[in-house]
Formats: structure tokens, C-alpha cells, sequence
């Protein structure tokens, strides 16, 4: 998450109490001083005054901070209406991106049948070749024979008073020759009516690729005007929150507001893991006790918790000062091991540059939970690990977020991102696109921010990573 991921809430809400107190405090010690007030009662009189005058400024700046309230509170439903604003255009964003997904795969398909129909019907042109050489060479031998003469060719044969065994031999030779000349016609025939199948197949697809073009165009016009419209929000953000974007609390709220939703995430997982466990063992003791009928009792064998795996409590980050680049992505993976033991062979989900890192100081106060890397909008992000989604959906700071569960209580967290590819239950592979590189969440600079927790606490994720 980066820093301008979090939209801080102004200060003059928290200070406005005490500055009235302040103020209260000022008008009080302002009052006449006893000891040194003159003896005549004339001179008496310009102390009262001047408690006057001061009231009177207190109650004016009274007004004045209840202005400022007024125009705070105004301000503050001004900068939720632009927020709830941004959740609707990014959500949108995310829809079409994945829509666009979807037209280019549909593409590809109609682009290769139809690939398949051209050499398909180049194919049966060179067939169509060789049947008419067929038959023009069939039809020469008829004639040959004397097969192309009047109707009553084979009543004269048999005037002529020839050798009947020649008369049968010729007959028959003659037969075949017009069976074959039948034959040939009719592969002819499939074959010219298989070239017309084919024409008409070619047309309904390159009919079916120009509507999905033409849809492509129109939802990549949707998407450039959502994003324009997304800028102009994001702008008029910007000028609202711009003398404010320093504020810790509002950074503190949103990563409280991520350790809730991890922790209960964490609470639903651990839940529905003792629910599987008492289940199983269960079913173990049945089977025992059906095993065991004939004996007096069975003790069931409850195996001891394990060791929880190293890294339970938040680790201490590495100094480094240069910034790192990634040029790998996560890979499928084989084997079915636990997330603990891929610790130092993971992958950033992303290629690009690592420009704040987990434990360095963050300028509005506070430290990095996780990372960012500053990636090209678009650009695809990849789980680092197998495991299934757990949470998908916008996030205020955090933009479109998407949380990964790989088991014994690990999770992986991708925000800002534009697109996301997946959703609550999908089951991931190492290396599966599940999000595109955005700036959602009102975020100026395009890049993904990455958090690796165990047992709802943030780790370091270049201690599980290796770059090289």
C-alpha cells in the first residue's frame, strides 16, 4: 500500500477541542488582576471593560470555530462522496478490463477456426484438383473404347455377330469404366458441396470476429472514458485532500481496518479448520471403537499439536538503501508441501522495481507493513503460492484487494490493483493471473502493494523471496 493509498482525515477535527480550550483558558487568565487594580473607583471601571472586551472576543471566536466545524463536516461528506465515487469507477474499471480479457480470448478462438477453414479449404482445392484429372483421364479411356458414341452402341455390338466371350469382356469393361466415371462424379460432388459448407462457415465467422471487434472497440472506448472519468475523480480528490495527505490517522484507521479483515479472515479459517479436524477425529474414533467392539474400552489417540512454524511474531526488516528490481514472476509449482517451506524460493507477484520495502519509515509516520512495487499498468499479478481466495473486493486505501489463504494460517495480500481476475473460493496455482497492476485506491503512482501475514501478522516479504 502506498502512501497514497490512504486518505488521511483532516487534523482540525482533533485539534479544534483543545484549541477552544485553549482559547477558554486565554479569555479566563485575560480577567482583572485584584491585586492590581487601582483604589478610585473610576479607574475601578477599565478592568470591567476590558473583561468585556475580551468575552466579547472569546464569544466571537467561539463563532469562528464553530464555522470551522461546520466547514470541516461539509468538507468531510464532500471527501466521502468523491471516495464512494472512485469505489463505483475502479469497480467498473475492473469489470470491463476482465470483459476485454474475455473479447481477446473469443478472438483468438474465431481467429484460429477460421485459420482452420482456410487450410481446410485449401486443402479440398488441391483434392478438387485431382478428381477432375481423375475424371478427364476416365473419360478419355471411355472414348478410347468407343464409349462416346449414339444410345444404341451396345445393340450394334451385338449385330456385328462377334465373339460373345469378347462381346462380355467388352461389355463388362465398359460398365466399369461408367461406374467409375459415377463415382468419381459424386466424390466431385461432396467434395464442391464440403467447399461450399466451408465458404459458408468462413463467412459466419468472419462475420462473428467483426462483431467481436467491433464489441472490443466499443468496450476499450467504456474503458478509456471510465478511466478519464476515474483521473478526474482522482483529481478532484487530490485538491480536497491535498493539505491533509500527511495525516497518521487515517493511515492508521486503514491498516487497522486490514488487520480486521485479516484477523477475521484468520478467525474464519482457524473456525472452519477445527471444524474439519473434530470431524475427522470423529470419524477416527468410530472406526476404532467398530475395531475395537469386542474389547472393554479404546483410547483415542490425539496426536500433539505441532510447533508453529518459525516467523509467528513480526520481523525485524533487513537494512537495505537501493532500491531492487524483480525481473521474475511466480511459477507453477509441484509437490503438495506446506507454505512454510517455500520461505526463500518465492516470487514477487510482479515484475518491476521494489521502491518501498516492509519496515522502512514512511513519511506521513509509521512503518511499511508490506511492499510496494512500481509495475506497468496492466501489467498481470500473479500468486505467489497455491491456495484459494478469500477476499475480493474493493477496500478504501487499498483500492480493488485481493487476499490469498495458502493454510497454517498464511495469507498473501495484492491491492491498487485495476483488474481483479478471480473471486471469493477460486482455488489458485502458483504462478495463476488473479489481478492487473493499477492505482486503485486513489493511489497517484501505478504499482502493486504486497503483504505477507502469518497468523494475522505482517512478515517480511523479501525474507520468503529469492531475485536472483
Amino acid at each position: 500500500m502506498s502512501p497514497a493509498a490512504h486518505r488521511p482525515r483532516p487534523r482540525a477535527a482533533a485539534f479544534l477541542p483543545s484549541l477552544a480550550a485553549a482559547l477558554l483558558a486565554t479569555g479566563l487568565g485575560l480577567a482583572p488582576d485584584a491585586g492590581a487594580a487601582p483604589a478610585t473607583k473610576a479607574k475601578a471601571a477599565a478592568p470591567q471593560k476590558e473583561l468585556e472586551a475580551k468575552q466579547a472576543d472569546l464569544s466571537d471566536l467561539r463563532g469562528k470555530i464553530d464555522g470551522l466545524k461546520k466547514d470541516l463536516a461539509r468538507t468531510e461528506e464532500s471527501r466521502a462522496d468523491v471516495a464512494d465515487q472512485l469505489k463505483a469507477s475502479e469497480q467498473e474499471i475492473s469489470k470491463l478490463s476482465a470483459r476485454l480479457r474475455d473479447l481477446a480470448s473469443q478472438r483468438s478462438r474465431v481467429e484460429g477456426e477460421l485459420a482452420a477453414l482456410s487450410r481446410e479449404s485449401r486443402d479440398l482445392e488441391g483434392v478438387l484438383t485431382r478428381q477432375q484429372a481423375a475424371l478427364a483421364t476416365l473419360l478419355q479411356r471411355e472414348y478410347q473404347a468407343g464409349r462416346l458414341q449414339a444410345d444404341d452402341d451396345a445393340l450394334r455390338l451385338l449385330l456385328r455377330g462377334e465373339d460373345p466371350n469378347q462381346l462380355s469382356r467388352d461389355f463388362h469393361y465398359l460398365g466399369a469404366l461408367a461406374q467409375a466415371r459415377r463415382d468419381w462424379l459424386g466424390q466431385m460432388e461432396s467434395t464442391l458441396q464440403r467447399k461450399k459448407s466451408l465458404a459458408d462457415d468462413t463467412r459466419e465467422r468472419a462475420a462473428e470476429l467483426a462483431k467481436l471487434e467491433d464489441s472490443q472497440r466499443e468496450e476499450q472506448a467504456k474503458l478509456a472514458k471510465e478511466r478519464q472519468a476515474r483521473q478526474a475523480k482522482l483529481d478532484a480528490l487530490a485538491q480536497k485532500v491535498s493539505a491533509r495527505r500527511k495525516e497518521l490517522g487515517s493511515l492508521a484507521r486503514d491498516e487497522q481496518q486490514l488487520s480486521r479483515l485479516v484477523t477475521g479472515l484468520n478467525r474464519v479459517i482457524a473456525q472452519q479448520a477445527a471444524q474439519e479436524a473434530a470431524r475427522r477425529k470423529a470419524e477416527e474414533e468410530a472406526r476404532k471403537r467398530e475395531q475395537a467392539k469386542a474389547a472393554a474400552s479404546a483410547k483415542a489417540n490425539n496426536a500433539a499439536p505441532g510447533r508453529p512454524p518459525r516467523g509467528s511474531s513480526e520481523e525485524k526488516p533487513p537494512r537495505r538503501a537501493a532500491e531492487l528490481a524483480n525481473t521474475r514472476e511466480p511459477e507453477a509449482l509441484g509437490g503438495s508441501g506446506s507454505f512454510a517451506s517455500l520461505r526463500g524460493s518465492l516470487r514477487l507477484p510482479v515484475r518491476g522495481s521494489v521502491v518501498n520495502r516492509y519496515g522502512a519509515s514512511r513519511p506521513e509516520g509509521g512503518s511499511w507493513k508490506g511492499l510496494f512495487i512500481r509495475a506497468g499498468g496492466g501489467s498481470e499479478v500473479k500468486a505467489v503460492a497455491p491456495g484459494r481466495v478469500v477476499f475480493a473486493d474493493w477496500m478504501r486505501g487499498f483500492g480493488n484487494l485481493l487476499i490469498v489463504d495458502h493454510g497454517g494460517t498464511y495469507l498473501t495480500i495484492y491491492g491498487n490493483n485495476e483488474a481483479l481476475l478471480k473471486k471469493v473460493g477460486d482455488a489458485v496455482k502458483s504462478g495463476d493471473p488473479v489481478a492487473t497492476v493499477g492505482n486503485s485506491g486513489g493511489n497517484p503512482e501505478t504499482g502493486l502493494y504486497f503483504e505477507l501475514r502469518y497468523q494475522g501478522q505482517p512478515q517480511d516479504p523479501l525474507r520468503w523471496v529469492n531475485l536472483r
